[in-house]
Formats: structure tokens, C-alpha cells, sequence
């Protein structure tokens, strides 16, 4: 069998070089082409993942809302989600248990639950109002019947649906996006692992409770952001089977 003269395996020995330099780039800068907090400037030197009481990484933020406390906890009910207990929460944030917990009833066929962990990090926002952020996650039986419940990795479906159901409700008067913790396939929370396309979602509530004329509006994210949405989101149903 023929082998590669010396000028066909300097080819390839550059074209290597090139491929990995490029590849080293990639993961260096594509982080800066897309973190992006325009609409929210105020949390950009926040931390962005929760702990567990013993000190280790717990899930990450990926929903945000703008309002006051009041604002929230209407804006909730309406959705059809119910107050939680944040006192009984496991998680901290900047060592704080959350200010407000809530959670959906357990779907009976699945038995998943979705919940969402909420702090107050700021106290004036870019609108002038308070600023909220949150870790929306959901759990299940580890099978049917079992008392053991687990996290179900897919966390961006259930920040997803818990703008949905703000919305569904006229609860909000716009949605934007800022940059979390950024894309994961291979997050670990307590132990559990998540995939998430590492974006914040922020809901505009209402002012005092008073529903929205319509569905909110929708602030776009920069173009390389909506590119790397799109791609992550391909990439996270090839990940989870879908």
C-alpha cells in the first residue's frame, strides 16, 4: 500500500494545526460573542448558580422577573402556580435561602413537578423596579410509585414553561434574555446532572397586578445569541434522546 509522500503528510500536519488553533479559539472567544446583559446590566457581576447547604454547585439561575414582591405573588396565582415553604428550601444564594418559593401540582401521569427558587438581587433593575432571579427546575419519581424523586435534566423546559404560563396568564408586558451561567451539556447540581442552553429568561410583570393587553413582547437577543440558541437546543434533543 502507497503512503503519504512528505509533501501530502506536511498538508495534513498543517491542516491539523490549523484545525485545533481554530478549535482553541472557538472556546475561547465564542463565550464573549455571545454573553450579552443589555437589557439588564445591573446583574452582570452576579454569580449565576445556587449552592447546596453542605457548599457544593446547585442549579443554575435561568429565569428572572422584574416587580415587586406583590406583583410576584399575584402574578403567580394567576399562572396556577402555588406558594412553596423557601424557609425548607436546599439551596442558598450568596448564602441566602430564597425570598419566595413556588411550585405546580404533581401531574398525574408522569408525577413531575415543576418549582422555581426566587431571590431579590436587586433592588432597582434597568426599569426603575426590583429585580428577581430564580432556579426553575422539575422533578419525578424515580419510577412509578417510588418516594425517590429526580431531577429532570432538561432545566430550560421548565424556565420555558413558567414564562408560558406568566404569559398565558397576562401576568407580563415583555420577555428578554441575559446571559447565566452559559451552555452546558454536563451540569451537575447536588450531585444530578442538567444540559441548558445557559440563558436567563426575565418577565416584565404587570405593574400592580393589572393584566397585559396581550401576549408579552418579545425582546430578541443579539443575532449570535438566537444563532447559538437554536444550535444548543438541536444539540440538547440529540442529548436527551429526543
Amino acid at each position: 500500500m502507497a503512503t503519504p509522500g512528505r509533501p501530502a503528510r506536511r498538508v495534513w500536519h498543517w491542516a491539523l494545526l490549523a484545525f485545533l488553533a481554530w478549535l482553541a479559539l472557538a472556546y475561547s472567544m465564542a463565550p464573549r460573542l455571545w454573553t450579552h446583559h443589555g437589557e439588564q446590566p445591573g446583574i452582570k457581576p452576579l454569580p449565576m448558580v445556587t449552592s447546596t447547604l453542605p457548599g457544593l454547585p446547585g442549579d443554575p439561575l435561568d429565569v428572572g422577573l422584574v416587580g415587586t414582591r406583590e406583583e410576584i405573588q399575584h402574578a403567580m396565582a394567576a399562572a396556577g402556580w402555588q406558594a412553596g415553604e423557601p424557609d425548607r428550601a436546599l439551596l442558598v444564594y450568596a448564602g441566602r435561602l430564597p425570598d419566595l418559593a413556588f411550585e405546580t401540582a404533581e401531574q398525574g401521569d408522569t408525577g413531575r413537578r415543576d418549582r422555581v427558587l426566587l431571590w431579590k438581587v436587586l433592588d432597582i433593575g434597568a426599569e426603575r423596579r426590583p429585580v428577581w432571579l430564580g432556579a426553575a427546575t422539575s422533578d419525578r419519581p424515580d419510577q412509578p410509585g417510588s418516594a425517590v424523586r429526580r431531577l429532570d435534566p432538561d432545566i430550560d423546559a421548565v424556565r420555558d414553561r413558567l414564562i408560558a404560563d406568566l404569559d398565558d396568564a397576562r401576568a407580563l408586558v415583555a420577555v428578554y434574555q441575559v446571559t447565566g451561567l452559559g451552555p452546558t451539556l454536563f451540569g451537575r447540581a447536588g450531585g444530578e446532572h442538567y444540559r441548558s442552553d445557559g440563558e436567563i429568561h426575565v418577565g416584565r410583570l404587570a405593574v400592580r397586578g393589572t393584566p397585559a393587553e396581550g401576549p408579552a413582547i418579545l425582546i430578541a437577543p443579539p443575532p449570535v445569541v438566537g444563532l447559538k440558541d437554536r444550535l444548543w437546543r438541536v444539540i440538547g434533543d440529540l442529548a436527551g434522546g429526543n
